[in-house]
């Protein structure tokens, strides 16, 4: 079969297409003929060995994906053959087929595209995890955002929107600002690009507080980091959350003297361990995500789609911070 693979440590342009042999269905697993795979940021992290965990080499990138159950594995009850699913699978997803354990499929609704299908849970489960487990997001409360144009951004908006919050939203262009205001934010800030010195600094800081308003932002949902972390933090009220969910834009240091003045938490979000930890309230979460979809609440937005030759390129938009939305490659 077909598939991107990952055969040295390197960027996206490192990715060449190459065979593998078609997978098996082990006791308790199902192959999936893959249709589509989202793009996700730990798909450039892991072909350049900086993610939590390196898989032997060659392995393809992709964490998520929608297709149809091709073979069975003995011990598998509850699904057929022909079966439309999605999964979250960590690695491997940019192939023809791929194994995976059936405790890990969710039904795909027969009126959801592929496309739409492997956009969802990835993003929505960490958004989900993050502000209702780590941000104890309520009703009436004030929710900052910031990379709020990308899928998990464009996901906690439409989450807290949700859950009855109000939510601002922190991005990078005008262009972003507008997808932010569609997703169903209240308002928006758009923050000058890194390196900030000081005085940008606080500047950043001012604009968020102004924003979020004179109590300050109840939960800080953060998947960028680096120079806008701590603006985002000195704009958090009396006993927010701070959630840590990603750091493309670098690792910060937080002065943690303003957790001590605002009586604040700084939460890290790492959904793939909880999901593993706790697979009973990750399943209710997913759950509640296929409830909201269906009622029209949330909505995947696939903004492009690339063949699987071209999985590199859609890995290269994302890391350049270019994309709206998720990009997904189509099998």
């Amino acid at each position: 079969m077909r598939a991107l693979l990952s055969k040295e440590t390197g960027g996206p342009d490192t990715l060449t297409i190459g065979d593998l042999p078609d997978p098996v269905a082990g006791r308790g697993q199902v192959v999936i003929a893959v249709r589509a795979c989202a793009v996700n940021y730990p798909d450039l992290l892991i072909i350049e060995d900086k993610y939590q965990f390196r898989p032997e080499r060659p392995f393809a990138p992709g964490g998520e994906v929608a297709g149809v159950i091709d073979s069975i594995g003995d011990g598998v009850t509850g699904w057929a053959v022909g079966d439309r699913v999605v999964a979250v699978t960590g690695h491997g997803g940019m192939v023809e087929k791929l194994a995976v354990p059936a405790a890990a499929l969710h039904r795909l609704p027969p009126n959801r595209s592929f496309e739409d299908g492997a956009a969802l849970l990835l993003t929505y489960a960490t958004s989900i995890h993050a502000l209702l487990d780590r941000g104890r997001l309520g009703e009436g409360q004030t929710l900052l955002v910031l990379g709020a144009a990308g899928g998990v951004g464009l996901a906690s908006i439409e989450l807290g929107k949700a859950f009855g919050a109000r939510v601002v939203a922190a991005v990078s262009s005008e262009e972003k600002a507008a997808a932010a205001k569609d997703a169903g934010a209240d308002e928006t800030v758009v923050y000058p690009h890194a390196p900030l010195d000081k005085d940008a600094s606080r500047a950043l800081a001012e604009a968020f507080k102004a924003a979020v308003g004179p109590k300050g932002a109840d939960v800080v949902f953060d998947p960028v980091g680096g120079d806008y972390a701590e603006p985002a933090l000195r704009s958090v009220g009396w006993e927010g959350r701070y959630l840590v969910v990603g750091f493309p834009a670098g690792i910060p240091k937080l002065p943690l003297n303003l957790t001590l003045l605002k009586s604040c938490d700084v939460c890290g979000v790492f959904w793939g361990a909880f999901a593993m930890r706790d697979p009973a309230a990750n399943a209710a979460h997913v759950a509640t995500l296929f409830r909201l979809w269906d009622e029209g609440r949330i909505a995947p937005r696939v903004t492009g789609t690339f063949p699987l030759e071209r999985g590199g390129e859609a890995i290269a938009a994302l890391a350049a911070r270019k994309v709206i939305g998720k990009l997904v490659v189509v099998i």
